[in-house]
């Protein structure tokens, strides 16, 4: 027999232990009212959100986290299984880049080239076929400067220039890995003319063909230079297409033995014209040099190139010298002279290694020769210097690679 307080413990403790299996039941999550089959009340929620899951697919390139990235091709958006509704991309603070979706709403890229040492955010949302959204986010940084290099070149994009107009590539990092860089740059011609490029030390590399280019065709420069290593750590980065015109032939001969400069164009005399060349202790250079710069005034002070009085300041210092176009590097112009007395050109070699014409002071003259020349004159074309008694100006000292011949031209290709 039990007693009142015996049952009441024995409740107690079976209500205890009820309890007990109760509590463990709904963490455990199995009863005989769920049928005990093992379909959890975790699983039904796992299986209603795998439901109600986009199955839109979202890749963003570069990575999230990346450096030295791309600032050409490598920022891109795609997606599998859905179709894009909105993809932002941001500098770290805040500025906006333009982009667009394509038509297919498939992928998604930058509408312009990216900059460099860069942090750029990227949000994207894409829908299935169902319409729910799915969502992705990155970020990466672009190639720094310090390790990257780009090409800085002449002739520009949509120029005329003259028949000897070179391709010159300038480096802003020292390049070791030549063939590498320009197996990544292309130069040709629509006249068929052979091409080929040659390296003026680590930074500069030029390109041209055996003979001058031929009047009226077109150059195309491509640089496809994008992850191309350079140097050890050092990427390129551009990307471009760039064609430029050449214009009629036009080459003019200097003789400063006469005195005199023979203008010709495809071969015939067009005008010649009365020079003044270097004096005797300051000869001008002899050889092909190719116009790189026009100035309708420019200063000329002999001491920026080594001609100096006693007290170190320059032998002429002209601050307004008309018609000025550059022959070289180091100083060398063919130039209008209004301070010459007239009778001196055709008649003595009188200037410190420049060719002078006739002119007026203030280039507003259109009359005089050298109003004329420059007037006449086109970037890239061509001045034979000879007679002189100097050496033959250096194929680095300006755009002059003309005085290499052409074996000698191919040997400094790296291709």
């Amino acid at each position: 027999m039990m007693t009142n307080s015996k049952r009441r413990k024995g409740l107690v403790t079976a209500s205890a232990l009820l309890g007990g299996m109760l509590v463990l039941t709904a963490c455990s999550g199995g009863s005989e009212a769920s049928g005990g089959g093992g379909d959890t009340s975790q699983a039904k929620a796992d299986e209603a959100a795998a439901k109600k899951a986009s199955e839109a697919q979202i890749k963003i390139t570069p990575t999230d986290g990346s450096d030295n990235a791309s600032i050409n091709n490598a920022a891109k958006v795609t997606v599998a299984k859905g179709t894009l509704t909105q993809v932002t991309m941001t500098t770290a603070s805040g500025t906006a880049v333009e982009g667009q979706i394509s038509a297919d709403k498939k992928s998604w890229a930058p509408s312009g080239q990216l900059e460099r040492a860069t942090t750029y955010k990227v949000a994207v949302t894409a829908e299935d076929s169902a319409g729910r959204d799915a969502h992705e986010n990155a970020s990466f940084t672009t190639v720094a400067p310090d390790h990257s290099f780009i090409g800085n070149f002449t002739p520009d994009n949509g120029a005329t220039v003259g028949v000897g107009m070179p391709v010159s590539i300038n480096f802003d990092k020292a390049i070791s890995n030549k063939a590498a860089v320009q197996k990544g740059i292309t130069v040709s011609s629509s006249s068929g003319q052979e091409v080929v490029g040659h390296w003026f030390g680590a930074n500069r590399l030029d390109f041209r063909p055996e003979k001058y280019w031929q009047g009226g065709s077109t150059v195309t420069l491509k640089l496809d230079l994008d992850g191309v290593e350079g140097a050890q750590g050092v990427y390129g980065v551009q990307q471009k297409t760039v064609t430029f015109k050449i214009g009629r032939n036009q080459v003019s001969y200097v003789d400063a033995k006469t005195k005199q400069m023979k203008i010709t164009q495809d071969g015939t005399v067009v005008k010649t014209i009365p020079i003044s060349a270097g004096a005797p202790d300051n000869t001008t250079y002899e050889g092909q040099m190719v116009i790189s710069e026009k100035f309708t005034q420019t200063r000329m002070n002999g001491a920026t190139v080594g001609f100096t009085d006693d007290d170190g300041k320059g032998e002429y210092d002209i601050k307004d010298v008309p018609h000025a176009m550059r022959l070289t590097r180091s100083g060398t112009f063919i130039h209008g002279n209004y301070w010459g007395s007239p009778s001196v050109f055709g008649s003595v070699n009188t200037s410190h290694g420049c060719v002078g014409l006739q002119d007026k002071k203030g280039a507003n003259d259109p009359n005089t020769p050298g109003a004329w020349f420059y007037d006449h004159t086109l970037i890239g074309d061509v001045v034979v210097v000879s007679n002189t008694g100097d050496k033959t100006v250096a194929p680095d000292n300006g755009l002059n690679g003309w005085n290499m011949d052409w074996a000698q031209w191919k040997a400094g290709s790296a291709v």
